[in-house]
């Protein structure tokens, strides 16, 4: 049962799903939609707040010494996936949407996870430090660099509009409260980490607004009529291929350039995910005024598809037999 239960989706995402429900049925119209989209910008920037006054500068720091190891990590994340999305146009592009496909760029531009990231590598026994090392510096590196790939990628890969200028919206939106959280957590980081669980709900609450707002639109918008079942069925296999494409890469590339079985399970599980959390909100602020709830629904299946996968990797990982290298890593 319990083997099972792991590739069910978790309470989050039947959330998520609840919403884009409600959103469907009964969406904001009007002066709601001005007020739900407000709320939406101020949710955002209080969850960059948060993830500020979380992240451990020491933790950061501490990984920086395995350069080798993180910089592949950051090419797998931040330059691996943007080409698949792209060398895949032929295949992707006749099975989904020109919006779905534009989603589907979008979660190649993102940054990792990082609480999964760090689960899933504890579970299998890998590098535990240096994954919260590279997945809390892929998240800050995402605010500088998604942008930037969002203008590169979707422009070249889709003629999607998107302007550069959108980088000082997320400058202020996104990296502001960020530098505002690292700033004050000297003052604010011991009440925040004791409030993880209170926490932990404003933060999805954060989301679920942002995608109720969203979707909202995108139903006003005509999504549901203009987005054909093929075409999610489409979306479910694309996301799966890009998926074990990129585990298949990044474990080929771990024993090419030599890493340790612990160094290959880092890479495998923080280069080969994508952050849910940061992109939902990332999509809000980048392709404001455009239908989001089509470019976020790439990453919502995604999310659920690499969660179901790792675990099922996390844990035949953690069957094997613990060599005297890692027993003296330990």
């Amino acid at each position: 049962m319990q083997r099972f239960a792991r590739f069910l989706p978790d309470r989050f995402i039947c959330l998520l799903l609840l919403t884009v429900l409600v959103a469907s049925v009964l969406p904001a119209h009007g002066v709601g939609i001005k007020i739900s989209g407000a709320a939406a910008n101020l949710a955002v920037a209080l969850l960059f707040f948060l993830h500020g006054a979380r992240l451990s500068r020491e933790s950061v720091v501490a990984g920086f010494t395995h350069w080798r190891l993180h910089l592949t990590i950051f090419s797998a994340t931040f330059v691996m996936f943007p080409i698949l999305g792209l060398l895949l146009k032929p295949v992707l592009q006749p099975l989904m949407t020109p919006e779905l496909y534009a989603g589907v760029l979008f979660l190649c531009c993102l940054p990792s996870t990082v609480q999964s990231s760090i689960a899933f590598t504890s579970v299998a026994r890998g590098n535990v430090p240096a994954a919260v090392c590279s997945a809390s510096g892929s998240s800050l590196l995402g605010i500088f660099l998604t942008p930037l790939l969002v203008g590169i990628v979707i422009v070249s890969g889709s003629n999607a509009p998107m302007s550069f200028g959108v980088i000082e919206t997320i400058m202020l939106q996104l990296l502001l409260p960020f530098i505002l959280g690292q700033i004050l957590r000297n003052w604010i980081g011991a009440w925040v980490h004791k409030r993880k669980a209170v926490l932990k709900w404003v933060d999805q609450g954060s989301i679920l607004l942002v995608v109720y707002t969203a979707f909202s639109e995108a139903v006003s918008e005509g999504l549901w009529h203009n987005t054909p079942v093929l075409s999610l069925l489409g979306l479910v296999v694309c996301s799966l291929v890009i998926l074990i494409l990129a585990l298949l890469i990044s474990n080929a590339a771990g024993k090419a350039l030599g890493f340790s079985v612990p160094d290959r399970i880092t890479l495998l599980f923080c280069g080969s995910k994508k952050s849910l959390a940061t992109g939902v909100p990332m999509a809000q602020v980048i392709f404001a005024g455009q239908a989001v709830g089509a470019i976020v629904l790439p990453l919502m299946v995604f999310h659920q598809i690499q969660l179901m996968v790792c675990a099922a990797l996390a844990g035949r990982y953690a069957k094997r037999p613990e060599s005297a290298h890692e027993h003296g890593r330990h």
